[in-house]
């Protein structure tokens, strides 16, 4: 039965993209949109690089092996990737204006401004009226990522007022940078998002500290997938994903209440999507007893500059 949308009702998904194939995982995006709203989700939330696909073959290659098969998968990356200035995102953003929620969605973002051969690990917000909210990228993969992904800068690294609260939020082990986390609070987030591809206790454990330290709703968002979830036409996939039936991620999303509780999940080695219940106005009430960015913070001896500036690589006369 269809529910009611509510001021504050959220989905996290954890369902598993069509791996470097952007349209088909758009599409598969957009029936998961549907999902989401017909059970009364105003934002709705999907995970790390989503679109089309996170790079989990870096982690079962060693650095040097296998060239021209990490060059021919990378190939297929990049022409699937997410060219925000050629709209590749409409689809999203026409089911966003139509459905009237709120979306958090992650991409490999391909620079359309720039060389056109640099990919971005880069979460978009879009708005109930199918705008671009936000396009935040990672400040700095991790690891093998770096062979994927170019650093990001802090030009949005910004907490943006939407109808279901004040929404921010860091990507995967950006959540383990202090400073960054501080950047977010100090801005008065709300509805904090964290799509990731990390999952198990750790990183459980971490969302709940984000949630208490920063007195906001923690939207962990994971992405369970097993071998069976990569598609047959994937170069060599018997190769590198032997065991169809591996939970390779378990994802083990989870929704944190401001008082660092768990609310929803975690949603251990299965598909599905998280439902909750986030009033935002519960965070700012919980900064009564602490608020790291406000009356228990100490600016006369502590102090954060964040640099926004975006550094262009050329500049045409």
């Amino acid at each position: 039965m269809t529910k009611r949308a509510t001021a504050n009702r959220v989905a996290v998904v954890q369902q598993p993209p069509v791996t470097l194939h952007r349209d088909k995982t758009l599409g598969r995006g957009v029936e998961l949109m549907e999902q989401a709203a017909a059970k009364g989700a105003s934002l709705i939330s999907f995970p790390e690089t989503w679109i089309p696909g996170y790079p989990e073959w870096l982690w079962r290659l060693r650095p040097g092996d296998d060239h021209d098969l990490t060059s021919r998968i990378h190939r297929r990356l990049i022409e699937n990737s997410v060219d925000l200035k050629a709209g590749d995102l409409k689809p999203l953003q026409a089911a966003a204006r139509r459905l009237k929620v709120t979306v958090s969605v992650g991409i490999h973002e391909r620079d359309g401004e720039f060389s056109r051969g640099t990919l971005y690990n880069t979460v978009v917000l879009i708005g109930p009226d199918g705008a671009v909210l936000n396009r935040h990228r990672k400040l700095m993969p991790t690891n093998p990522e770096r062979m994927v992904w170019a650093a990001g800068d802090a030009s949005a690294l910004r907490v943006v007022p939407t109808p279901m609260g004040r929404v921010g939020g860091l990507i995967c082990w950006e959540n383990y940078m202090p400073l960054a986390r501080f950047s977010v609070f100090a801005q008065g987030c709300e509805i904090y998002i964290a799509p990731t591809w990390d999952a198990g206790d750790r990183w459980i454990v971490a969302m709940r500290h984000i949630a208490a330290e920063g007195r906001c709703w923690v939207l962990g968002n994971g992405c369970a997938m097993r071998g069976k979830d990569i598609p047959a036409d994937f170069p060599e996939r018997a190769k590198l994903f032997p065991d169809l039936a591996e939970w390779y991620n378990p994802g083990d999303s989870v929704v944190v209440n401001p008082g660092g509780e768990i609310v929803a999940g975690p949603l251990h080695e299965q598909h599905g999507i998280l439902y909750a219940e986030c009033d935002p106005a519960v965070a700012p009430a919980a900064k009564r007893t602490l608020d790291v960015a406000g009356h228990y913070g100490r600016p006369d001896i502590f102090k954060l500059e964040v640099n926004r500036e975006v550094a262009a690589p050329v500049e045409f006369g």
